[in-house]
């Protein structure tokens, strides 16, 4: 797992240096009063046409960014650690005068005058967005059926939508692609989205016959070879304060490894070969959610029932456990049957194709170094 994207801030307690030239004030039109004060965002641009946004608001600095691509030519492979992440950041920071970030120690509640409500604030870096990613490895040719695969799955109340060019999934409330108030999780082609996005910008940049151009349809052709599918989930201000990820140094960063963890097992109920009442009673009875060929019968003719077109009172207690069995299979009888993604083979474990969990580091690959020598406090 490594961090594909940041959103950070940190008040300070003391002025910070003027970096745009520019301020902008915020007046009481009734008794010109300063309420406050800040400079427009701005972009520290790196090599490799890279950037990461700074805005700074009185004694507040507020960064975001794919620490994981500053100057570099891409991000398969990225920082794994916050620490690694705010040491970027801290040396950005550094060239513009800007204090470091550092770990919080303490969190402080803070009253509104009228007593209505309450608030936080902390000596340290608050965490506001972060993306968890890893590469998959599921086999040359296999990318689009096995993303096809995943889109029939449903995390919690989050269903699957495969987009129309069947490179990408995403799992949201209301299964239409549009992101969650508090997470968002997408899976998609690695290998396509490098030839669709970054090769033409490398292309237009640098030429085609450069060694730049060379270096990343390498990558490219790499993640074409191993069938890369990138899982990332994004987890939102409202989440990391609700689950206590937001104040970094005062939480355990293994939660994200739990976290993702969670989302990379999506896969493993993708098990079912045929859609037919034999095999998806037998698949019932291997996984141990059925313990006899009677139990698993009624449980898959409910399945069987789905596919007709058949739709159920999820109030029911009965529909409730035989909705919880397939669930454990990969069949969720509660979202819309998909003769698309359904026919004629769910995937058993990829297509009987082995999933590498985490995808090889080649030894030509040009990792990112540069900025650990520069932690974080």
């Amino acid at each position: 797992m490594f961090i594909d994207w940041l959103s950070v801030s940190q008040e300070f307690d003391c002025d910070l240096p003027d970096v745009t030239g520019i301020v902008i004030e915020t007046l009481c039109k009734k008794t010109g009063e300063r309420l406050s004060s800040r400079e427009p965002k701005f972009k520290h641009e790196g090599s490799w046409s890279t950037s990461i946004s700074i805005n700074i608001q009185g004694r507040r600095i507020s960064v975001e960014g794919n620490p994981s691509r500053i100057d570099r030519q891409d991000n398969l492979f990225g920082y794994a650690t916050i620490e690694q992440c705010i040491a970027v950041y801290n040396r950005i920071l550094a060239e513009y005068g800007l204090p470091r970030f550092t770990k919080c120690t303490r969190i402080d509640f803070l009253q509104s005058e009228d007593g209505s409500r309450a608030s936080t604030t902390a000596d340290g870096v608050v965490i506001h967005t972060i993306h968890l990613t890893t590469n998959h490895s599921v086999g040359k040719g296999n990318v689009t059926q096995y993303l096809k695969g995943l889109s029939s799955q449903s995390i919690g109340r989050n269903y699957g939508f495969l987009y129309p060019n069947g490179r990408t999934v995403t799992f949201t409330p209301k299964g239409e692609g549009k992101g969650g108030r508090l997470q968002y999780r997408k899976a998609y082609d690695k290998a396509f989205e490098i030839q669709d996005k970054l090769l033409p910008k490398v292309k237009r940049a640098f030429g085609e016959n450069s060694d730049e151009y060379e270096y990343v349809k390498k990558i490219q052709t790499y993640c074409e070879e191993h069938g890369v599918v990138r899982m990332e989930q994004e987890l939102k201000s409202e989440y990391l304060k609700r689950e206590h990820l937001a104040y970094w140094g005062l939480f355990d960063e293994g939660e994200f490894s739990r976290l993702h963890g969670e989302f990379l097992k999506l896969d493993q109920k993708l098990k079912v070969n045929a859609m037919d009442l034999v095999s998806i009673s037998e698949q019932l009875i291997l996984e141990g959610v059925c313990e006899t060929t009677k139990a698993a019968n009624t449980t898959a003719m409910y399945a069987i029932e789905w596919m007709s077109g058949k739709t159920f009172d999820f109030k029911k207690a009965q529909v409730k456990t035989h909705r919880a069995r397939l669930n454990r299979i990969g069949i969720d009888i509660k979202m819309s049957f998909d003769h698309e993604k359904f026919s004629p083979v769910i995937v058993r474990e990829i297509r009987e194709v082995t999933r590498v969990s985490v995808l090889d580091i080649p030894h030509w690959y040009k990792r990112p170094v540069g900025h650990l020598h520069l932690v974080a406090a």
